[in-house]
């Protein structure tokens, strides 16, 4: 007689690719990188590269952390949505004590590397941004569509942070990374609540795309962010902190990102808020890069 098991089957045991998924690569990869260019703009002329790729990997832990707290936290409503219901909590690959402990690890490395090896105030505002993450933004995600301005203030904090760990305290490049992340977050996220604002109505998250009437809301706030995006992104230029080559990047990246809002706010489909969606995943490290060549900049670090 044939015995059926696959009812009382045990999960797989976790692996390395289950850790990774926990600590959302994506985006901790994304936070060393901003935290890398914060750091590396604080260091001025005869910067110590190892120092500044030091500090960016102490931010990046703390996001990671942050990752895993966030899924520990919404395991419940990950189960609901399609796009997240073979996370390893979900499917019981990962025990959620043991993910508790590696984030409580990860977040205790990534300060305590910033107090030891930087100082207090940068592992403080690391510190406060896990918490902001973890404690305010992701139970907002049940409560409220305002959860993405207050989960943009956590998301635009890296290059500040990884600023004020070399210079000691905040100053005019980290207040203007720290602009250009947070207006630059609206169109990307609302591009992706769109897209899977059926998920996240199943889920019972109160993002815009998924509250009733809200059509049209998500494309005309993304056009009206890409619209503010572009003052700000040429800031730099306008102190004279960057040249013309970083201006004329900056118009040139900001016009790209505005034409697809602008496309996305015309008519709602789904090849237009991709669109958005891509558009802004180029955005950011060409920006970036657009930052670390010009040849103001380079000049002023002595690169």
């Amino acid at each position: 007689m044939r015995v059926e098991t696959t009812t009382v089957s045990t999960p797989r045991a976790a692996g390395p690719a289950d850790w990774l998924v926990l600590a959302k690569p994506r985006i901790a990869v994304f936070v060393v990188l901003a935290a890398f260019t914060g750091a590396l703009l604080a260091s001025g002329p005869g910067a110590d590269l190892l120092r500044v790729a030091l500090a960016a990997c102490f931010v990046g832990l703390t996001a990671a952390s942050a990752g895993i707290f966030n899924q520990v936290a919404e395991r419940d409503l990950d189960a609901r949505m399609e796009r997240t219901r073979q996370r390893p909590l979900v499917t019981g690959r990962v025990r959620m004590r043991d993910a508790v402990l590696a984030a409580a690890a990860l977040a205790a490395a990534g300060t305590a590397g910033l107090a030891v090896e930087f100082n207090a105030l940068s592992a403080l505002l690391a510190l406060a941004t896990l918490l902001a993450y973890v404690l305010v933004y992701t139970p907002l995600k049940r409560l409220s569509s305002f959860n993405t301005t207050i989960g943009a203030i956590p998301g635009a904090m890296p290059p500040l942070i990884g600023y004020v760990a070399i210079a000691g305290a905040p100053g005019g490049w980290a207040w203007m990374l720290f602009g250009v992340i947070f207006v630059w977050q609206f169109p990307h996220f609302l591009a992706i609540a769109w897209l899977y604002r059926d998920d996240y109505r199943r889920a019972g998250m109160k993002m815009l795309p998924s509250l009733p009437d809200s059509d049209g809301c998500a494309g005309r706030q993304s056009f009206l962010y890409a619209l503010v995006l572009l003052p700000v992104s040429l800031l730099p230029a306008v102190r004279g902190d960057a040249g013309l080559v970083y201006a004329a990047g900056a118009l040139v990246l900001g016009s790209t990102y505005l034409a697809a809002s602008a496309a996305f706010a015309h008519r709602e489909t789904r090849k237009r808020a991709r669109a958005v969606l891509l558009t802004s995943l180029a955005y950011l490290p060409l920006s970036f890069s657009l930052v670390l060549f010009d040849p103001v900049v380079h000049r002023v670090l002595a690169l």
